[in-house]
Formats: structure tokens, C-alpha cells, sequence
């Protein structure tokens, strides 16, 4: 055994000495493929959304649950987890390559060859039995990394990793984001879906009425058909809407992965459901800390360390091969005899491959390339996403005072023409233009509250918000 041991730390202790050479490309950051300003005029923050955990944006407690089961039982994220824990063990395999492989064997041997008789009787046979007992250990191809091949291998598997992890971190920011867009797209279905009954309800009850008035001829017909078109067009928005809810209420259940209680499922619309206030920090930071352009970074230092491989390959490459082992007859006295060992170092020279190596180098040098572009494309992707939500952003609260204002002067609207048309000074006609303005304030203005809503969610999901180290 310890010529066994002597054998291995030899090994060991020359793949330390030898294996310091990489012939990788050194890697180094460019600059970003982008403006270092945001285009509208936004006030820079200190703190940026990815430093916030999600439950510190999503504030309403129903919400936070249905994010919470999304991240639970969401399929799409189980296989982002699982395709992490296959790079984990892909990378431990290939780390395995960077120390000597130790193996083991006892085996036994037992033999029954025919001799001839000892009491010389011609025609008898005796049979002569042995056994023989061996131990072996020994180290097989052990590869001396002398110019970084396996460390190239082993770096390009560990970046694979992190890219995968990576890639899990921007699987869970997409599922919180669309799962909050989708239990808000539903809150608001259900606000006008509650509207488009109330409303309804009431042109219902005009209906009845000016049918009573048509009846003692106290209106006229083209009264009573305007009302009529009032209240069909109500009937037809609340089936529109039953259905629209079914459908956010399928989506929602797909996000999430499993059924929803009923208790999390928004009835209205509500207030103050997202923090209104996303902290937004300089491109270079946010854009950089992202985690799909991460991924993607680590995909290009990957492909950076192929290089490594590739070039590796042009020079010669050296293996060991050792053993040691004792053997015996007797197996009680198997350790007790002379141990026998062998090393047998093998050196392999490329000569001619008909242009494989070559073709091979090219081929990572492609794929570096490639890997540059598709880094440089996130960045780009990353940089549009958050200029689109900061444009949205800047205007959306005077989309939302201007449509107030309009709810309000339709409000009026209505009165004053009810009133103008109670006094008789004004046609049915009046009244039934305001009415009609009045319920499509009421849903523009439902409409404009949950776009504001959303662009906070793509806002905060943009800046690379929505990952918690907890989760």
C-alpha cells in the first residue's frame, strides 16, 4: 500500500505543478451596448427594485399568498430548479477530472486441472485443485493537465451552473410578474363585471319606466328603442365580462399550478395593492445585476473557456497509469506477502487529424462569438424593457388624473341632462349620450387604474426585481 500511496501523490502533486497553464482567452467585460442614460427623465435612486424582495412591492395580503402558491407549485419553475441540479452534478463530474481516480479490486481465483493418477494406473485421472487470492488498487488514464485542457472543460462546466442558476432566478421574477399582472388583470374583470350588472340594473329599471310611459303615450318609440339598446348593450357587456373572468381565473390557475382558494381571489379591484414608489438605479447597475443578462454572461465566459479546450488540444497530453497489489493462495494470508506495482506514463502527439483540431478551435471561437451577441442582445432586450415601463410610467398618472376628470364631468353630464330632459327641455336623445359617456368613463377609468398597476409590476420585473434570496 504505500508504494500505492507514494504513486497517487506523485500524481497529485504533479497536476498541481503542471496544470497552471490555461490557454482560455482572457476574459473582460465590454462596455455596455447601450446609452449610460435612461431616455425619459427619471430620478436615480441609490437603491434599485432587484434589492427588494417581492413581498415588500406586492402589499395586498391576497396577492402575496397567490405569488406564494405560483412559486410553490409553478411547473415552469420546478424545471428551472431541476435543470439547476442537473448542471450542479454535470459540474461535479467534470470537477472529478481534476484529481486522480482511485479503484479497488479483490478478486479469487479457483482451479481443477486433470493430472494423471499418483498410483500410476494407466487410464486414471486425479484433478488438482488451487486458489488463488489478489488485491489490486491502482490509478487508470489519470490526464496530466499540462496546457489547461480539463480545467478549461471543468470552468465551462461550473459557468453552465451558474448561467442555469441564473436563468432559475429570472424564471421566478417572470412567474411573480405575470402572476401579479394575471391577479390583477382578474380584480379588474371583476370590477366591470360588478359595474356591467350594476349598470344593468339601472337601465333595466329606465326600461321598465319609459315602457310604462310608452304604454300611456307619455314617450315615444324612439325613447323606448334607445333604451332598449342602453339595456342590451349592458346585458352584452356582463356576458362578455362573466366569460373574461373565467378566462383570468384558467390563466391564474395555470400560473399557479394548482386550484385557488377562495379567499384570494379578488372580487374588486383594489387600492394600493403595489408599492407605488419603484426605485430606479443607473443602467450600468441595473442592467448588469440582471439576472437573464447574468446568465447570459456566464453562458460567453463558458464558451470563453471552450476556447481554452479546443486550443488544449493542439498539444500533447500525457496520462498515468498505476497499480499496486499484493496476491495470494491463501486468502487469510493475502496482505502478508510481497507487494507488486506498476506506473505506466503514455504520452499522446497529434500528428494529423485531417483538420479536426483546427475545425474544432474554430467552431469555439463561433460559438464565443455567438455567446458575445446573445450577451449583448440581453443587454440591449433588458435596456428597452425598462425604457418602455419608465415611459409608460412618466405619463401614466396624467392618464389617470385626465380620466378622473372625465368620469367626473360625465357624471355631471348626466345629471344636468336628467334634469334639462325632466323639465322637458331637452329630447330623450341628450340624456341617452350621456349615459352612454358616463358607463365608458366608469370603464376607462377601471381600465387606466390597472394599466398603472401593471407598468409597476413590468417596472419592477424590468429592473430585475422579483427574486428573493428566501424563496
Amino acid at each position: 500500500m504505500t508504494s500505492l500511496v507514494k504513486l497517487t501523490l506523485m500524481g497529485a502533486a504533479s497536476a498541481v505543478v503542471l496544470s497552471a497553464c490555461s490557454l482560455a482567452p482572457h476574459y473582460e467585460r465590454g462596455v455596455l451596448p447601450t446609452s449610460q442614460a435612461w431616455p425619459v427623465a427619471t430620478e436615480i435612486s441609490a437603491q434599485s427594485a432587484d434589492s427588494l424582495g417581492w413581498r415588500e412591492v406586492f402589499l395586498d395580503p391576497r396577492l402575496q399568498k397567490t405569488i406564494e402558491l405560483a412559486l410553490d407549485y409553478n411547473r415552469d419553475l420546478r424545471v428551472a430548479v431541476l435543470n439547476v441540479e442537473q448542471a450542479r452534478a454535470q459540474y461535479r463530474i467534470q470537477r472529478s477530472a481534476l484529481v486522480p481516480n482511485l479503484d479497488g479490486t479483490i478478486s479469487a481465483t479457483k482451479t481443477e486441472a486433470p493430472v494423471p493418477a499418483a498410483n500410476g494406473v494407466d487410464g486414471e485421472i486425479d484433478f488438482a485443485k488451487s486458489e488463488n487470492f489478489s488485491a489490486n488498487f491502482g490509478v487508470t488514464a489519470y490526464e496530466l493537465d499540462l496546457f489547461g485542457r480539463v480545467r478549461s472543460l471543468n470552468q465551462a462546466a461550473l459557468n453552465d451552473f451558474f448561467s442555469r442558476e441564473e436563468n432559475r432566478k429570472a424564471v421566478q421574477i417572470s412567474i411573480v410578474a405575470a402572476t401579479a399582472q394575471a391577479w390583477l388583470g382578474l380584480a379588474a374583470d371583476q370590477e366591470l363585471l360588478s359595474l356591467s350588472r350594476q349598470t344593468l340594473q339601472t337601465r333595466e329599471e329606465g326600461l321598465s319606466l319609459t315602457q310604462r310611459r310608452f304604454d300611456v303615450g307619455a314617450a315615444s318609440q324612439l325613447e323606448l328603442s334607445q333604451q332598449t339598446i342602453l339595456a342590451e348593450q349592458a346585458r352584452n357587456d356582463v356576458a362578455t365580462y362573466e366569460a373574461l373572468v373565467q378566462q383570468d381565473l384558467n390563466a391564474l390557475r395555470l400560473l399557479v399550478g394548482t386550484e385557488l382558494p377562495i379567499n384570494i381571489i379578488p372580487r374588486a379591484f383594489p387600492e394600493n395593492a403595489i408599492l407605488s414608489a419603484i426605485p430606479v438605479g443607473v443602467p450600468s447597475e441595473v442592467l448588469l445585476n440582471r439576472p437573464d443578462v447574468m446568465a447570459a454572461e456566464y453562458n460567453l465566459k463558458g464558451r470563453n473557456a471552450n476556447i481554452g479546450a479546443a486550443r488544449a488540444a493542439f498539444f500533447p497530453s500525457i496520462s498515468l497509469t498505476g497499480s499496486a497489489g499484493y496476491s495470494s493462495t491463501d486468502f487469510d494470508q493475502l496482505f502478508d506477502g510481497g507487494s507488486t506495482w506498476t506506473f505506466r506514463p503514455s504520452i499522446n502527439i497529434p500528428i494529423f487529424d485531417a483538420g479536426a483540431r483546427i475545425a474544432g478551435a474554430q467552431s469555439a471561437v463561433a460559438g464565443r462569438d455567438i455567446a458575445l451577441a446573445q450577451y449583448e442582445r440581453s443587454i440591449q432586450t433588458a435596456f428597452r424593457e425598462v425604457s418602455d415601463a419608465l415611459a409608460v410610467r412618466s405619463t401614466i398618472d396624467r392618464r389617470l388624473a385626465a380620466q378622473t376628470s372625465v368620469l367626473g364631468a360625465a357624471q355631471s353630464t348626466v345629471d344636468l341632462s336628467q334634469a334639462r330632459f325632466d323639465a322637458g327641455i331637452d329630447s330623450y336623445l341628450s340624456l341617452y349620450d350621456a349615459q352612454r359617456t358616463y358607463y365608458t368613463a366608469q370603464q376607462g377609468l377601471i381600465n387606466t387604474r390597472l394599466l398603472r398597476e401593471i407598468n409597476l409590476v413590468s417596472l419592477y420585473s424590468a429592473l430585475g426585481g422579483g427574486f428573493d434570496a428566501a424563496e
